[in-house]
């Protein structure tokens, strides 16, 4: 067990830049080609992060723990968190996770956060960029029987005990209040994320996960505490899962088909200040079921 007075989770996600899909993204499969693509740290999740530090700064001894699933690269945002306050992080690597669909996802993660004692809260971006789904949040909490909230925006009061935020809704907004533990999914309109403090970049800089070390050529364990110990790396062994529940097996997820979508240029309309015209393009809009 891993044990802190008040721990605090964060689930980050390392994913595919969307603003720069060629026809190389995806494979055959129906998985991302994640390969020819720049990856990124998911926006909802440094909102997230961002939330979750708002606590470490309120409450005394809390510590913040960025957690990752992916392949050994994604240690880059396990880094980019403490640079901007996190305490440490853990990426969770493995062959046996290729492939997994949100199920599969939220069995390994909340498999893994059973390793952690005394958790507090546990903070995931609304969503990913790459799938969209808001699903993986939700999942994990209810594999870990934890109370949570979505769509969180805004953090109100926090205590040692309890935690109030308001939370986006279509018709408006909402103010809740929980006790933990409780795992909470933060909104793309929450508060940015700090930037990095040029301190922590300084002291943290050189700090890299044991497949990080190992591509380096460096004896992880000659390593002085303070570097070695702030990325750890869990593989499917590491936190007891159960690989019929992992990767192509443990998804039920299928992609029947992929196809390309080319949004192509449409016809213009001029409007003059002529009543004719605009009772001309009110009628093409209600013909096109845009309006009415």
């Amino acid at each position: 067990m891993i044990t802190s007075k008040f721990q605090i989770l964060v689930l980050a996600k390392q994913v595919p830049d969307t603003r720069n899909v060629e026809k190389d993204a995806m494979k055959e499969d129906g998985t991302i080609n994640r390969a020819a693509l720049p990856t990124i740290f998911n926006p909802d999740d440094l909102k997230a992060l961002e939330m979750a530090l708002e606590v470490k700064d309120r409450i005394q001894g809390a510590r913040v723990t960025v957690v990752t699933m992916g392949p050994a690269r994604a240690a880059d945002i396990i880094r980019e968190s403490l640079y901007r306050g996190a305490d440490d992080g853990i990426v969770i690597s493995d062959r046996k996770f290729a492939g997994s669909d949100t199920l599969a996802t939220s069995y390994a993660l909340a498999t893994a956060l059973k390793k952690f004692d005394n958790i507090k809260l546990v903070f995931s971006g609304r969503q990913a960029i790459d799938g969209d789904t808001a699903q993986v949040g939700p999942q994990t909490a209810e594999k870990l029987n934890m109370p949570q909230i979505t769509y969180c925006e805004t953090l109100e009061e926090v205590t040692e005990d309890s935690i109030v935020v308001k939370r986006r809704l279509d018709n408006g907004c909402e103010t809740v209040k929980s006790h933990f533990p409780l795992l909470l999914t933060v909104h793309g309109n929450a508060a940015d994320c700090r930037p990095r403090n040029a301190v922590r970049v300084i002291s943290n800089k050189k700090v890299c996960s044991l497949s990080e070390a190992k591509e380096r050529n460096l004896d992880i364990n000659s390593l002085p505490d303070n570097i070695r110990t702030k990325i750890q790396e869990w593989t499917a062994d590491d936190i007891n899962a159960d690989p019929s529940r992992l990767g192509f097996a443990g998804s039920p997820t299928k992609v029947k088909n992929i196809e390309n979508v080319v949004l192509s240029k449409k016809e213009n309309i001029t409007l003059t200040d002529n009543e004719n015209d605009i009772d001309i393009l009110m009628k093409e809009l209600i013909k096109s079921h845009i309006i009415g």
